[in-house]
């Protein structure tokens, strides 16, 4: 089992959510972030004053999934996810030890 973590731009997220369905991905965990890469920031002016948004609004999606649709997860955000400008995102893949379907009592791929 895998943990794909993948932070994108905020108005993407219902393509993602939409191209994972498809190939299967049945839940996801997806949480307001703000953080910044080689994006840094940019300069807005509010009230007539000018200043730096260091830290800019993604999102950060989560899923489980079993060790034989990682890759193909991970290549459906990445098309999905993609604008082609600076700050698209990054995606990060863990192993998962061990998941527990806490109302059931299912274990690891039975618990995804």
């Amino acid at each position: 089992m895998k943990l794909v973590v993948a932070i994108i731009k905020p108005f993407k997220l219902d393509e993602v959510r939409q191209a994972l369905t498809a190939i299967g991905v049945h839940g996801m965990t997806v949480t307001e972030v703000k953080g910044y890469g080689r994006q840094k920031g940019h300069t807005e002016i509010y009230r007539g004053a000018e200043y730096v948004v260091n830290f800019l609004p993604k999102l950060r999606i989560e899923i489980a999934v079993p060790s034989d649709i990682a890759e193909k997860a991970v290549n459906v955000i990445t098309a999905t996810a993609r604008t082609g400008q600076i700050g698209d995102g990054k995606i990060f893949v863990t192993p998962i030890d061990h998941a527990l379907r806490i109302r059931t009592g299912e274990t690891d791929s039975d618990a995804l």
